[in-house]
Formats: C-alpha cells, sequence, structure tokens
C-alpha cells in the first residue's frame, strides 16, 4: 500500500514508515504543496495512493465522494513526528485490511 502524506504532516515521516509502506511519498517530493485538496485527491486516485492527513477535509471530501482515493484520518492532535511514525506502524495489520476492503473510504486513527 502506498501513503501520500499530506503537507500538514512531517516529510521526515516517508523515510521511517517505507519498510512498511514502500513507494509512499509526502506531497512536498510531488510537488504538490501549497495545491488545491481537490488536485491531491486527483493526483492520489490517479495514482493509487491512500491519503493520509490530520486535516478534516480530505474527510469531508471523502464523505461527500466516497473512494477512490481513500483516506486515513489522524486524529491524534498536535502530536510529534515520532507519534505519528509510530501511530502508522502500530496500524500497519489495520491500514492494510482497510485498504482491502471495498466499502469503506476513511480509516480514522487516534
Amino acid at each position: 500500500m502506498k501513503l501520500l502524506l499530506d503537507e500538514n504532516l512531517s516529510d521526515q515521516i516517508v523515510c521511517r514508515i517505507i519498510d512498511f509502506y514502500p513507494d509512499s511519498a509526502h506531497v512536498k517530493t510531488l510537488a504538490l504543496t501549497n495545491t488545491d485538496d481537490g488536485i491531491i485527491w486527483e493526483y492520489a486516485k490517479a495514482n493509487d495512493f491512500v491519503i493520509v492527513s490530520k486535516d478534516s477535509d480530505f474527510y469531508q471530501r471523502s464523505l461527500l465522494y466516497g473512494h477512490p482515493p481513500k483516506i486515513i484520518y489522524l486524529r491524534i492532535g498536535n502530536s510529534p513526528t515520532s507519534k505519528i511514525v509510530q501511530v502508522l506502524r502500530d496500524n500497519f495489520d489495520t491500514i492494510i485490511q482497510f485498504g482491502d476492503r471495498e466499502l469503506e473510504s476513511v480509516l480514522v486513527l487516534t
């Protein structure tokens, strides 16, 4: 599963989860920072990414339009990068199962 990390998350996360989520990327490395959410949404959809964000905008967009792309909504408040890395690593099995489920659009992690 490929994760696309939104700009509200550190770009340093990718190198710390790449062993679990190969081919993942951050919007910064794809030159998508300061880009409209709709463009990021379409990029993720076209390139088979799951968007990871702390931004409720992607969550709301997913409720409106469904998937693809799927959304992992991190509801963990202001957390250090290390906590976000740990959440993504600790929930690997849950995230993979979510990716395999046809009917689910959003996974909320706390």
